[in-house]
């Protein structure tokens, strides 16, 4: 079993079937919403992806670096290594993924490495973004690999959980 894989995903029943209308950006950006509340219902910040191919969604997650004390497990990292595990393979070809804040360079780096061509990310991150805020990894003519970029979808809603969040946090006098 992927160390990744969240209990939350075992169901299948929250996959979209195959063969329905296209369904807009915002519908799977809610979708990767719902995972970002679940990350800060477990203390985590809240940040959710998925993966979608078609119209399935074949991949969620959300932060979990201190449920497994793992600096790396970003939900787009985790939601890619389950698209990867889902599609048994590294390229993921025809694939969106959906996040709710701009990916990291480390996340960056994973999306050009696994190839996938659509990025959609609701809030921009300027301390830390690397798609359009510090840096523009993902539309870097000098590396072999670029993706088409969306970003603002729903970033009001996304930039609310993660305000929140930290809101919160400060309250408590917490890091």
């Amino acid at each position: 079993m992927n160390p990744y894989q969240s209990d939350d995903f075992d169901d299948e029943s929250w996959l979209l079937q195959e063969g329905l209308e296209p369904l807009g950006d915002e519908h799977f950006m809610r979708q990767a919403l719902q995972l970002a509340r679940t990350a800060s219902e477990q203390d985590e910040v809240p940040v959710g992806a998925i993966v979608v191919l078609g119209n399935k969604i074949i991949a969620g997650a959300y932060n979990q670096r201190e449920q497994l004390a793992d600096p790396t497990a970003h939900a787009e990292m985790i939601a890619i290594t389950q698209a990867a595990s889902y599609l048994n393979s590294w390229r993921l070809l025809d694939c969106t993924l959906y996040v709710t804040l701009e990916p990291c360079p480390m996340c960056a780096g994973a999306i050009l490495q696994s190839r996938i061509p659509r990025v959609v990310f609701g809030a921009v991150d300027p301390k830390a973004g690397a798609v359009v805020s510090l840096y523009q990894i993902l539309s870097d003519s000098r590396l072999n690999h670029r993706c088409e970029i969306l970003g603002n979808v729903l970033a009001p809603e996304c930039g609310r959980v993660l305000t929140e969040f930290f809101d919160r946090k400060r309250k408590l006098g917490k890091k």
